[in-house]
């Protein structure tokens, strides 16, 4: 780390920053950068707004959240309140039409005729030969039969009912599954002797062999919705535990803030304990090797006897194998001890920048809330992209047409799926040739302009989810760089810190820098959209790829997943420069790269040391609250006076699993608030010690304990710089 690599102006980085003397922090006059990436995404915005609009008019999620019957209206709303099932009369021919996936995308609406009912046959039972000779009231349920049909006053008999459809001829033990009557499959293997549905005059076809049918084609139905009653478990679990998840939660917010605060005192004791603990890992894995290679002396078997096989525990008996691994991990070693030695001064450069942040950070107690703001953007961004999807699957009414159940007559088959109509003034007598008609739902209109375009709008809404959700996380970057680059460029620490940082860095990347960042977003977003379109096409082709196939698809998705790494921090160091120096997004993102290469070894060494003390820190936060929790929920831990018990909890781990998860987040959120600061004053550093030389016209920033393991100092040092 000599003179000549911080200042030659002939690398081929580029020139080292040149001494400003009225740069004193983060610039404030500025303008406005990348105008027309700006007004680009303003018209997206627009334009999602309008597709949000037209969702909200055209769909209706009642559509997926209530079950309908045949005559168009919802079960469990309106008249039927106080009906919130609906139960299918031939459920077969919802297992068999079209395809599952879109048959629950639509409601599960079924080409048979369904009614909305109280409770759910949970009993065989069917129609009998012996009951087409009694009265419809003696053999019906009237609860379960089409409202407008009045058993004891009809004058049909008991076939023409079971013609029409107008009362169900048989069922089977059902269940409520998110208000649909789906049978019941644990239950199908005890059938009753007396259940007979097969040879019955009047029998629809796609009945005979009822009971497999059911058991083959309704299980993907069954499997493909959460029972309701887990669901309902679930929530009184977190209606009975939900203060103490918050106290967990609260916990991790603590230990985090905590853990951040103190490696300002323990960073060097924390990161020469992880290292020191590699070099011990590495130390025992070469003892291991030799200790196996020794034992295998006397074994005459070798990789060459051995050949290939796939059973590798084989390949651990061969003195060989244990060799190879003992020269792999002793190269590691020596390279590990090599880098200590001769990169020590910049790894004691991590530690003093990470000592730094924590100054910072206790300097801006309230950017450690600023990830709370990108939580509520974000979730905005969520909801509206699923509420959006959500109306965009439910648009279109729905379309009815005439079914006949008997198509086998020459009347029945001209009018059989090609007529339209109302099933709420539907009635058979208007087609006098064909006594079995019936009004059935077909699909969803998809016959307009817009729902002729409903796929392409929901890629639109997926791009624009995916712009917006980078351009949030965008924003939190930049304003977080203005802050703590304002914090390094204070001379006088803290008495030049400007007032609220914070809301001063998030002003002027929304005033002056919205096209940037949304530009930077977009190449994001771009390379993310290809990367979902590989997994589509890797997902669709799976069954039919060959090993070369597989191989190159595979290959593209690891490159375009390093491209979106790179992109990543290319794009968080691009923010950092835009939050200083108030450039676009291009010359940003090519000063901070070359300033970047002047510094790579710096650089590696810092993200290694960073990512290995942050994620040290994660780990112990989500560790330490998971099974703080654990103890708690399953009821090892009894606090005295507490009135929850833990046997009350119908699934203990599910408030296990959301403090966990809740407790990651939030460690999460602090954490990048942390790395976001030691990225800036890297950055900054490095500016630091080509822009200035510690003389009196060109004094450093840095702090104390950086210019004294540099070996450098301010000549003529002020006397406020004694305060950072």
């Amino acid at each position: 780390m000599g003179k000549k690599q911080e200042t030659n102006p002939d690398s081929e980085y580029g020139e080292p920053a040149q001494f400003d003397p009225t740069f004193n922090g983060p610039i404030r006059k500025r303008g406005c950068t990348d105008i027309i990436c700006c007004i680009l995404f303003m018209a997206v915005i627009l334009g999602y707004i309008v597709v949000g609009i037209l969702a909200w008019l055209y769909g209706d999620p009642r559509h997926v959240l209530y079950p309908r019957n045949s005559t168009g209206w919802f079960c469990g709303i309106g008249p039927n309140k106080d009906k919130p099932n609906v139960l299918y009369f031939d459920i077969l021919k919802c297992a068999t039409s079209i395809n599952i996936m879109a048959t629950a995308l639509n409601g599960l609406q079924c080409p048979t005729t369904q009614v909305c009912v109280e409770k759910c046959p949970s009993t065989f039972w069917a129609v009998g030969l012996l009951s087409y000779n009694l009265s419809p009231a003696n053999v019906f349920d009237q609860s379960l039969c089409v409202p407008s049909t009045d058993l004891a006053s009809t004058e049909l008999t008991v076939k023409e009912i079971v013609d029409k459809e107008l009362c169900p001829f048989f069922h089977v033990p059902t269940t409520s599954v998110l208000g649909r009557c789906l049978p019941d499959i644990t239950l199908l293997g005890t059938i009753p002797s007396n259940f007979s549905v097969t040879n019955i005059p009047g029998l629809p076809p796609t009945v005979n062999n009822t009971i497999d049918l059911i058991k083959n084609g309704t299980g993907d139905i069954v499997n493909g919705f959460n029972a309701r009653d887990i669901g309902i478990r679930i929530f009184e679990d977190f209606a009975s535990s939900w203060p103490w998840i918050l106290l967990g939660l609260l916990i991790a917010m603590v230990v985090s803030l905590l853990f951040l605060l103190l490696l300002r005192f323990t960073a060097p004791v924390m990161v020469w304990v992880l290292i020191v603990g590699v070099l011990a890992a590495g130390a025992y894995g070469i003892w291991h090797c030799y200790w196996e290679y020794d034992n295998y002396k006397k074994t005459s078997a070798t990789i060459s006897d051995i050949g290939f096989t796939t059973n590798f525990n084989v390949y651990l008996q061969v003195q060989e194998t244990w060799l190879a691994f003992l020269i792999i991990i002793s190269v590691a070693e020596a390279i590990i001890l090599l880098t200590l030695i001769f990169l020590r001064t910049r790894i004691l450069i991590a530690i003093a920048l990470i000592q730094e942040s924590s100054k910072a950070v206790s300097h801006m107690m309230c950017a450690l809330l600023y990830p709370l703001i990108t939580f509520v953007l974000l979730l905005v961004c969520v909801a509206y992209w699923g509420a959006t999807a959500l109306y965009l699957a439910t648009s279109g009414g729905p379309i009815y047409r005439v079914v006949a159940l008997n198509s086998t007559i020459s009347d029945c088959k001209s009018i059989n799926g090609s007529v339209d109509c109302d099933p709420r003034n539907f009635t058979s007598s208007d087609y006098p040739g064909c006594p079995s008609a019936s009004c059935i739902f077909i699909k969803y209109n998809d016959e307009g302009l817009f729902q002729r375009n409903l796929f392409n709008l929901q890629i639109y809404n997926v791009v624009a989810f995916l712009w917006c959700v980078n351009f949030v996380i965008a924003l939190g970057q930049c304003t977080l760089a203005g802050a703590f680059a304002s914090y390094y460029w204070a001379f006088n620490k803290p008495d030049d810190i400007p007032m609220f940082p914070v809301c001063g860095g998030f002003m002027r990347s929304l005033r002056y820098h919205v096209g940037s960042l949304a530009f930077g977003a977009l190449i994001l977003t771009l390379v993310q959209i290809v990367r979902i379109i590989l997994e589509y096409i890797d997902h669709k082709t799976r069954a039919a790829q060959n090993p070369v196939a597989r191989f190159i698809l595979c290959c593209m998705k690891c490159c375009f997943w390093c491209l979106e790494k790179f992109i990543k921090f290319l794009n968080r160091n691009a923010y950092i420069m835009i939050a200083i120096y108030g450039k676009n997004f291009c010359v940003s993102a090519k000063n901070a790269f070359k300033l970047l290469m002047r510094n790579v070894i710096r650089v590696v060494v810092l993200d290694k040391v960073t990512d290995l003390l942050l994620f040290f820190g994660k780990l112990l936060v989500v560790g330490g609250v998971g099974v703080l929790s654990f103890f708690f929920f399953s009821g090892r831990i009894l606090l005295p006076g507490s009135t929850f018990r833990s046997e009350t909890l119908n699934y203990y781990w599910m408030p296990i699993i959301t403090v966990v998860f809740g407790s990651y987040l939030i460690a999460h959120g602090f954490f990048s608030v942390y790395n976001m600061c030691v990225d800036t004053l890297f950055l900054c550093f490095l500016e630091d010690l080509e822009r200035n030389d510690g003389s009196l016209q060109k004094p450093y920033f840095m702090s104390k304990n950086l210019m004294k393991i540099l070996n450098k100092s301010n000549k003529g040092q002020k006397k406020g710089k004694a305060k950072d």
